[in-house]
């Protein structure tokens, strides 16, 4: 390249004033390309003075950086240490496993219950219900207790009275189970006059034992007792009293659970007068069970 100068005088004018008298070949001022050098160096001049100033902070970052990066590794090391040495054990083996979160009576178990003022009354306990037995036809859990009062028709023979009475039959019953049961009962009658003045009146009672099924609405029975009997009139060098022994058979019709009907049939064997009678009678009753 070839500069071509035309004047140079140096003077009181700024450099680039010269600069400017002075031409490229191709007709460019070189002054023109003074003042842009002169732009170019002031740009630096100000990229250095902030270079100076952002210098310290980027010296504190990269300290920072380091000390953390120093940590971590330092962190990693120990916990690579203590997993080499103390592996975690399997849960089910530790005694965590063997907690029962569920579990109220675990010694030491804080309660949250609100406290009981002193003067608080006492809560009155939940009325139970009385139990009530099953009544279902076939396997049942009955009333183990049963009254029957009817009405009875009772033929006495013998060598000196011959009667027919009526009266009443009373039976009281406690069965130990569904087919056994303990039983005892009176039983009265009555009869027309058979002399002047004179009327049969008998009275007798017993107890013994009644075998029977208690499984469907209609229940067989059988019985047996023993007990005594009392006859009047008195007649002459006899005794009013005398054994009685009663055998014989029943059934039962269910109307409901306290409820039934009674239908029975009776041998009874008694000694009056120095001799034995066979003697029968047959009942209608109602039957309560309770």
């Amino acid at each position: 390249m070839r500069y071509s100068i035309s004047t140079l005088t140096f003077g009181r004018y700024p450099p680039q004033h010269y600069l400017g008298k002075m031409y490229l070949l191709d007709g460019f001022k070189l002054g023109n390309l003074g003042c842009i050098g002169l732009s170019v160096v002031r740009t630096l001049a100000g990229g250095v003075e902030r270079m100076r100033m952002i210098k310290p902070l980027m010296g504190f970052v990269l300290m920072l950086a380091v000390t953390c990066a120093s940590a971590v590794r330092v962190h990693a090391q120990d916990f690579s240490k203590a997993g080499e040495g103390n592996a975690a054990s399997d849960f089910n083996a530790t005694s965590a496993a063997q907690v029962d979160l569920f579990d109220s009576n675990v010694a030491g178990t804080p309660s949250y219950a609100m406290p009981t003022p002193a003067n608080a009354f006492p809560a009155e306990p939940a009325a139970v219900p009385a139990a009530k037995p099953r009544y279902i036809f076939g396997d049942r859990d009955d009333y183990r207790w049963q009254l029957g009062l009817g009405l009875e028709f009772f033929r006495f023979q013998s060598n000196l009275i011959n009667a027919s009475m009526v009266g009443l039959n009373t039976t009281v019953t406690y069965f130990t189970n569904d087919w056994f049961a303990i039983e005892g009962n009176l039983v009265t009658g009555f009869a027309p006059e058979i002399y002047t003045n004179e009327h049969v009146k008998y009275f007798g009672g017993g107890g013994g034992i009644r075998i029977g099924a208690r499984r469907a609405r209609f229940e067989p029975w059988g019985h047996a007792l023993v007990g005594g009997g009392h006859l009047q009139p008195q007649t002459a060098g006899n005794s009013r009293n005398a054994l009685a022994v009663q055998a014989g058979l029943g059934v039962d019709f269910r109307v409901n659970p306290r409820l039934s009907l009674r239908v029975e049939g009776d041998w009874v064997r008694t000694q009056f007068f120095s001799d034995s009678q066979n003697n029968y009678q047959g009942i209608a009753a109602v039957v309560f069970h309770f």
